[in-house]
């Protein structure tokens, strides 16, 4: 529904998968055939340039096409017919000629590759982007101290850098994934009626070799009608990537809930209102982010359950995956992009996050005591003195700083200024900055790889 394209499905990957544009790689795919079986001889010279001119989308009566393929059962035969009408109308020798040697699937296939190579450019460039932008905000909160969370409670201090470092973690693997991936999905498929191209006898392997590079596509070493383990490597992907920015989606909008406040959305007019409540300022890039990465699980388990397909053509499989890929990637491309727009514009409320440190009285802290009473009084003995005094704390509503500076077990061991160290935040995390500086250095070395 185009209603809730500017909500979920606005990316440069929208236009990839119009109708328009899915025609047009399937007769980018007719217009190749043309010029490549006259290369080989097998069909005359002077039908590419008569076809090739008829290979254009805005050609064809679409609505009439669309009717047509109810009937017919897939999009390539009308679209075929049509292509050859048109043709006939300008040579009638030429006509003969148009489709030579393939047949529907591989019209079909060829030319969801040859979109599928648009959106994988167009999705390198966004996670680029991206990439750039979580590298700027981590430079930038590198040392911002918040609190750790695990099991939904505080935890230990961390940096607002580690967390978006985790994040780019993540997607310099898919990035590595993508570059990896190409080779493999970006592949023509070409074997006309039962993948054997018997209809160009001797020639076929030639003519498969010429199209291929026409098209600038590698050549698979058999057709793979029925093997459909490539597009789902590149369904897999676009879902992971959403998968990752989704878990970013979800930790920032609990960030965002009032009662924590360290994180926002940005501003702008009208943005995240409610129709009731005036002072409502709800995280609607979150949600978009959400509600697509919900969707798409359900539409990987299409792409699975796809891969059965029956002998040398899919009876359902295969005609299953041509709305559910596209949608798929659609929603990917929507999460990528809402996601680059709430990195670049979102606030970060440090002193927010500094300040919640400190609603426990100190306890966030209780470990690195713990750890530092271990060498005089035994880890387990530690642990269960401090383990009393954080209760205490809660039930006195005390700061725990001032409970183990009267406690006559600790006094011995440690003075005020060690128990104000230790539980001093910025004195408690560990790696934090060398898997910071890691993660960075890893994105500096593949950004000069990709250049």
């Amino acid at each position: 529904m185009t209603l809730f394209t500017p909500m979920l499905r606005t990316s440069p990957l929208t236009e990839i998968f119009s109708d328009e544009r899915t025609l047009q790689g399937m007769l980018d795919f007719e217009a190749a055939l043309a010029r490549a079986t006259a290369l080989c001889g097998v069909t005359p010279g002077s039908a590419i340039k008569i076809i090739s001119t008829q290979c254009q989308a805005d050609k064809l009566d679409i609505p009439a096409l669309a009717q047509a393929a109810a009937g017919a059962g897939n999009l390539a035969i009308p679209l075929v017919k049509q292509l050859t009408a048109n043709v006939k109308q300008q040579d009638e020798q030429a006509a003969r000629y148009v489709h030579w040697g393939a047949t529907s699937q591989d019209v079909i296939d060829t030319g969801l590759v040859l979109q599928l190579r648009q959106a994988l450019t167009a999705s390198d460039t966004l996670l680029k982007q991206l990439i750039s932008a979580l590298i700027e905000q981590i430079q930038r909160h590198q040392h911002s101290v918040m609190p750790g969370r695990t099991w939904m409670q505080h935890a230990l201090p961390i940096t607002f850098g580690l967390k978006l470092a985790g994040t780019l973690d993540a997607l310099l693997r898919w990035q590595q994934r993508l570059q990896e991936m190409k080779p493999r999905v970006l592949v023509l498929q070409f074997g006309g009626a039962a993948g054997t191209l018997a209809s160009l006898n001797d020639t076929g392997s030639e003519v498969a070799q010429a199209l291929a590079n026409e098209l600038g596509l590698s050549q698979a070493d058999t057709p793979w009608h029925s093997q459909r383990d490539r597009l789902l490597e590149v369904a897999s992907w676009f879902a992971g990537v959403s998968a990752t920015l989704g878990k970013f989606a979800n930790d920032f909008s609990l960030l965002m809930q009032t009662e924590v406040a360290e994180v926002g959305e940005p501003i702008a007019e009208g943005r995240g209102g409610s129709s009731t409540m005036p002072h409502k300022r709800n995280p609607v890039s979150c949600a978009a982010i959400l509600t697509a990465t919900t969707r798409i699980p359900g539409l990987m388990a299409t792409m699975y359950a796809s891969q059965n397909q029956q002998h040398e053509r899919a009876l359902g499989g295969w005609q299953a995956e041509w709305e559910t890929l596209p949608q798929l990637i659609l929603l990917a491309g929507g999460v990528m992009q809402t996601t680059l727009e709430l990195l670049c514009g979102m606030q970060v409320h440090t002193d927010k996050m500094r300040g919640n440190l400190d609603i426990t009285h100190g306890l966030i802290m209780a470990e690195s005591v713990t750890l530092a009473l271990a060498k005089s009084l035994g880890k387990q003995a530690a642990h269960h003195l401090v383990e009393q005094l954080c209760h205490r704390a809660l039930d006195e509503n005390q700061p725990l700083a001032a409970l183990l500076a009267q406690h006559p077990q600790v006094t011995p061991h440690l003075s005020a200024t060690q128990i104000a160290h230790l539980l001093d935040p910025q004195q408690a995390l560990g790696s934090n900055d060398t898997f910071i500086n890691q993660v960075l250095t890893r994105a500096a070395q593949q950004n000069r790889e990709s250049t």
